[in-house]
C-alpha cells in the first residue's frame, strides 16, 4: 500500500498557507476582460536603458555565479549611497535576490524557535509566514482604523522572548505613510529594548504626503530592505539589497551562500544602470492615480487616503470584505480580500498601478457596488 504523501511535509508548513492573492491571479484565467485592480507591480515596462544593459550583459558572457554579496561596481555604489544617508561605522551592505529573498536570510539568521517578531496588522502577505518558516512567533498589534502605530501598544506587546519588529513604510496594503515622528519612537524603543528592527522600504520611491523617511536615521542597528522591483518595474528580475549591522549581514550573506547562491547575475549588472535612472515621471503619475480614485470613492467608501505606494485599503460598505470582494468578482472587478493581509476580514486592497481606461472602469464599479 502506498503511503500517504502528506507524511512527508515538514510540520512548518501547516503555518503557510498559499497566497490569496496567487487565488486570485487564477480567477483572472476565468473571466473575460476583467478589470484588474489586484496586481501589486508597476504597470509600466523596464526602462529600455535598463533593458539594453542586461542584454549587453547577456552578450558580453557575464551569465555565470557573482560573489554572493552582489558584484562590486554595483554594490559600491549601493553602499555609497547608503553611507551619506547613514554615516554609521559599522553598517554593511548585500545584494540579495528579492526583497522577500533578504527578508528570509535575515529571519533565520535572527530568529531562534519560540522568538517573538513584532508585526503590525494589516501587515505584508509574506510576514507571518516568512516568521514561522524560521521558527518564530508572529505577535500582531492592531493598527485599525487609521494603519498608523499605537507606541503603547508596541510597549504592551513586548516579552523577553521579542527579538525583532518588522515595518514597511509606505506600507503594502494600506499605502500608508509613517510620519517621521512615528518611525523615530520606534527606532529609539527598539535600540532601547535591545530588538532588531527591521524595515521594509521597497516602496520607498513612492512618497506622495512628504519626503521618505527610514527608522535607520535614528538607530544605528535597523536593518534596511529595499530593492529595484518597484521603482524600475523589475519585479520579476529579482534584484534587491539589505543594509544594516555588519554582523547580520555577515551571517545573511552566509546563508545566501547555500540558498540564492547570487543575485541573478546580468540583472544585477543592469542595476547599475538603474541606480541612476530618473524615475520621477512614474512617481508623479501614481501619485495623480492617487489622487483620482480617493476623490472618487471616499463619499462611499471609509478609507485612509494614501501617503504612498500604489495601493488602497478600503472598508467594504456592506458584508465582510470576502463577501464584497466575491461580488465584485461577480461584476468583473479583481480585488484582494483584506483578510489575506490581516487578521480581520474588513477591508479589501485596490491597486493603482494600472492605466487610466481600467482604473476609470473599476471606480465604475466600485461606486456601483457601493450602493446595494
Amino acid at each position: 500500500m502506498r503511503e500517504s504523501p502528506n507524511r512527508w511535509i515538514a510540520d512548518r508548513m501547516r503555518h503557510i498557507e498559499a497566497s490569496g492573492i496567487r487565488k486570485v491571479f487564477e480567477l483572472t484565467k476565468t473571466l473575460k476582460d476583467p478589470v484588474n485592480l489586484s496586481i501589486g507591480q508597476p504597470h509600466f515596462d523596464v526602462p529600455e536603458p535598463i533593458k539594453a544593459a542586461a542584454k549587453a550583459a547577456i552578450d558580453r558572457g557575464a551569465n555565470g555565479y557573482t560573489v554572493t554579496q552582489g558584484i562590486p561596481p554595483l554594490r559600491e555604489k549601493i553602499h555609497e549611497t547608503v553611507r551619506q544617508r547613514f554615516p554609521h561605522p559599522d553598517r554593511e551592505v548585500v545584494v540579495t535576490s528579492g526583497s522577500s529573498g533578504g527578508l528570509m536570510l535575515a529571519l533565520c539568521c535572527t530568529l531562534n524557535p519560540g522568538d517573538e517578531a513584532i508585526l503590525f496588522d494589516p501587515y505584508f502577505v509574506s510576514y507571518p509566514h516568512l516568521v514561522h518558516l524560521a521558527g518564530g512567533k508572529p505577535v500582531m498589534i492592531d493598527t485599525y482604523p487609521d494603519f498608523h502605530v499605537d507606541l503603547d501598544k508596541v510597549r504592551a506587546a513586548l516579552t523577553p522572548r521579542t527579538k525583532v519588529m518588522i515595518v514597511n513604510s509606505p506600507g503594502n496594503p494600506t499605502g500608508v505613510l509613517y510620519s517621521r515622528e512615528e518611525l523615530r519612537d520606534l527606532a529609539l524603543l527598539a535600540k532601547e529594548r535591545g530588538i532588531l528592527l527591521l524595515s521594509d522600504e521597497i516602496y520607498s520611491a513612492y512618497c506622495y504626503d512628504g519626503d521618505f523617511c527610514s527608522p535607520a536615521e535614528f538607530n544605528e542597528d535597523v536593518l534596511v530592505f529595499d530593492g529595484f522591483s518597484k521603482a524600475y518595474g523589475m519585479t520579476g528580475w529579482r534584484l534587491a539589497y539589505a543594509h544594516g549591522p555588519r554582523p547580520v549581514i555577515e551571517e545573511m550573506t552566509k546563508l545566501q551562500q547555500f540558498t540564492y547562491v547570487c543575485a541573478p547575475s546580468i540583472v544585477q549588472h543592469a542595476g547599475i544602470v538603474a541606480w541612476n535612472f530618473d524615475y520621477s515621471p512614474h512617481v508623479a503619475d501614481y501619485r495623480r492615480k492617487c489622487d483620482r480614485l480617493y476623490e472618487a470613492l471616499k463619499s462611499r467608501y471609509e478609507l485612509a487616503k494614501p501617503g504612498g505606494a500604489f495601493y488602497m485599503f478600503p472598508q467594504a460598505p456592506w458584508g465582510t470584505g470576502s463577501e464584497f470582494v466575491t461580488e465584485a468578482i461577480r461584476n468583473n472587478l479583481l480585488i484582494i480580500p483584506g483578510k489575506t493581509f490581516s487578521r480581520q476580514d474588513t477591508h479589501f486592497r485596490l491597486s493603482f498601478s494600472v492605466d487610466d481606461a481600467t482604473l476609470d472602469r473599476g471606480i465604475d464599479i466600485l461606486n456601483r457596488l457601493a450602493k446595494r
